[in-house]
């Protein structure tokens, strides 16, 4: 038995020195082993009893009814099933108590084990029904029959063998479970990807528009670099599983890897956007837009520059990107963290439940004040007349300007504070400046509840979302004066914000869903109107020319016609069958949202020629072969100006 070969171990090694101890020390192992032996032994005769008694009549009888099954199966097959009901019957009998392979051969393997138990019959299996169940002492004699079994060493039972067939077993079936994605994470189909990849583009323009430059960074970094910069949310890094080297977590968001950047090589001052994907141990709400792995597009200035400027620029990227997208209305609200923390003092707040209290207050956009002053007051320890002080302040929200005048009053208690009067100054700089741009109105509003519980804010934070959408901030950010210095030991300021794309895509999608269900509703009374909604239909593929032939053998005139256009920049495809039906090239066409199809045969090669049949205005047109690639940029040109 391994305890008591584990018992002898440990009196070998305390002889001559501390021999009763090493006794105890055998002696208590020999025991707890003796009993998970027993226990694991039970556990086996337990399961195999119930599937038993479950069983009834026991393998036989369910092997009658499964080869009736097979049998009605078969006849079922060459037509001759005569009772299909009672066929369906046989089969959900049989389907009832059909065990996996590895269930059988644990069963059958722990029934051999206990074959010296006197309620396991001729044929090795347990006599055991639901109204039989198996005597104690019978029990008992298969438990310890069944020690063997779960003792690795033990020469009477094959552990190993066992295990490497259930292996092999759950090996054969992996190829035939049914694969699953990720929770969290999603799969996008083309016409998806063709919605994404447009928001990209429009995106990307306004921050090179801005004079923006692009970078990169892994999207796993050191863990050092991530912990301690996220508050309460650090909790949510995925950290990567130890491989002997450096401890590595996938990063959380883009701004954390940027001043990670900024303070590797030295940069003193740009102005950066990066797109990436970033990863959150966060508990999804798919409808919400709310992933484990999303993307991100970020826009960040990072340099010493005159007070608000940079981050007047940035909330102005901001304004354009939510207007070119045409989400709809939507509002950014602001705040400012020093304006923030000197609310917080002036309620009696100690320092160092700031950070835990700001965190509580970020929640308001998602909970009522009841349920945030409790979370304040009754797990964060924080005295309800403190909380009942920032409840006042949190209800302030309105019109800039306006409530900066408010703010600034000489009696108001924000304007007696130094930190606050300093941040309300800054407020004052920075609403000018967007009045400037024509920025401010109406999209604006500042609202003091609005807390942004990430530790590394420094200055003025801000966070936008759509009105009347239930999908939460489609946008966030803010000043981060002090997060490079905390990997250069040098502070470099900077400003920045992340739209969070994932949410975006979800509003597009829903509306490219509702002008296609308009589209076709129009397009059914009205062919002009069809041809229009044809035209403005999303397409997974950019081809704007199928090439294809009528008669034999002109494959390879369909690939030289197609290289032509591709030389010219025209995005065309050839199909791959060599000898294709016209009907279904043109359904293809259709599928694929394909505006031209050019269609020629041996009578048209023979006088130069091509036809170009236009499949939203269903009109057709011979046009001479040496001028098709010509003509087709003229015709794309022209229809994606009606676009």
């Amino acid at each position: 038995m391994v305890a008591s070969a584990a018992a002898s171990a440990v009196l070998g090694l305390t002889a001559g020195g501390g021999a009763s101890s090493g006794l105890s020390t055998a002696m208590a192992a020999d025991a707890a082993l003796g009993v998970l032996e027993r226990a694991l032994s039970l556990e086996a005769l337990a399961a195999v009893t119930v599937l038993r008694a479950a069983e009834g009549a026991g393998a036989v009888a369910v092997a009658a009814v499964s080869e009736e099954a097979a049998v009605a199966a078969a006849a079922a097959a060459e037509g001759k099933a005569k009772n299909k009901g009672k066929d369906r019957k046989a089969a959900a009998a049989a389907a009832a108590f059909a065990l996996g392979k590895g269930t059988t051969i644990l069963r059958q393997v722990v029934e051999k084990a206990a074959a010296t138990n006197p309620s396991v019959g001729a044929n090795g299996m347990l006599a055991v029904t639901s109204n039989q169940p198996l005597a104690a002492t019978a029990a008992a004699v298969a438990v310890a029959s069944l020690i063997p079994l779960v003792n690795p060493l033990s020469t009477a039972g094959d552990l190993g063998k066992l295990l490497s067939e259930l292996r092999a077993v759950v090996e054969a079936n992996q190829a035939r479970r049914k694969p699953k994605i990720p929770k969290g994470t999603r799969d996008l189909t083309p016409p998806q990807m063709a919605i994404r990849e447009q928001a990209f583009r429009i995106i990307t323009s306004v921050f090179k528009r801005h004079g923006a430059v692009s970078i990169d960074t892994p999207v796993f970094e050191l863990r050092e670099t991530l912990m301690g910069k996220y508050g309460e949310d650090s909790k949510l890094i995925y950290d990567l599983a130890d491989q002997g080297g450096e401890v590595l977590s996938l990063r959380y968001d883009l701004t954390v890897p940027f001043a990670r950047y900024v303070a590797v090589h030295g940069t003193t001052n740009i102005r950066r956007f990066h797109i990436g994907k970033v990863y959150r141990r966060d508990q999804p709400q798919m409808n919400r837009g709310r992933f484990r792995e999303f993307y991100q597009c970020d826009f960040d200035v990072a340099g010493a520059y005159s007070a608000m400027v940079p981050d007047a620029e940035v909330l102005k990227v901001l304004v354009e990107i939510l207007s070119d997208l045409k989400l709809g209305p939507f509002e950014v609200k602001i705040n400012h963290r020093k304006l923030l923390d000197a609310m917080l003092a002036i309620a009696g707040v100690p320092a160092a439940k700031f950070r835990p209290i700001c965190s509580a207050i970020d929640k308001l956009d998602k909970e009522p004040w009841e349920a945030v002053r409790a979370e304040m007051v009754e797990e964060k320890g924080l005295a309800p007349e403190a909380a009942d002080k920032i409840g006042e302040f949190v209800v302030l929200r309105g019109n800039p300007m306006a409530l900066l005048e408010t703010l600034e009053k000489e009696d108001h208690p924000l304007n007696a504070h130094p930190d606050a009067r300093a941040a309300l100054a800054d407020l004052r700089l920075l609403f000018g400046f967007l009045s400037s741009m024509k920025a401010l109105e109406p999209h604006f509003v500042f609202d003091l509840s609005l807390a942004r519980g990430l530790d590394y804010y420094t200055g003025i934070i801000y966070e936008a979302a759509l009105k009347g959408a239930n999908v939460g901030s489609i946008a966030a950010g803010g000043r981060y004066d002090k997060l490079v210095g905390m990997f250069s030991g040098k502070d470099v300021p900077a400003v920045g914000v992340s739209i969070g794309i994932e949410r975006v895509f979800a509003i597009l999608e829903q509306q490219v869903k509702e002008r296609m269900e308009a589209a076709a509703a129009a397009a059914a009374a009205d062919a002009n109107t069809a041809a229009a909604a044809a035209a403005n239909e999303v397409r997974a593929a950019d081809t704007d020319v199928l090439v294809a032939s009528i008669g034999n053998g002109l494959q390879e005139k369909r690939m030289a016609i197609c290289a032509e256009l591709w030389a010219a920049g025209v995005a065309a495809e050839f199909g791959y069958k060599p000898n294709p039906k016209m009907a279904d090239t043109f359904q293809a066409a259709f599928d694929q949202k394909i505006p031209f199809v050019v269609l020629f045969g041996e009578d048209e090669l023979a006088n130069g020629k091509v036809k170009i049949k236009d499949m939203d205005a269903k009109t057709e047109e011979t046009v001479a072969l040496d001028t098709l690639v010509a003509e087709m940029k003229k015709r794309i040109a022209a229809r994606k100006e009606t676009l």
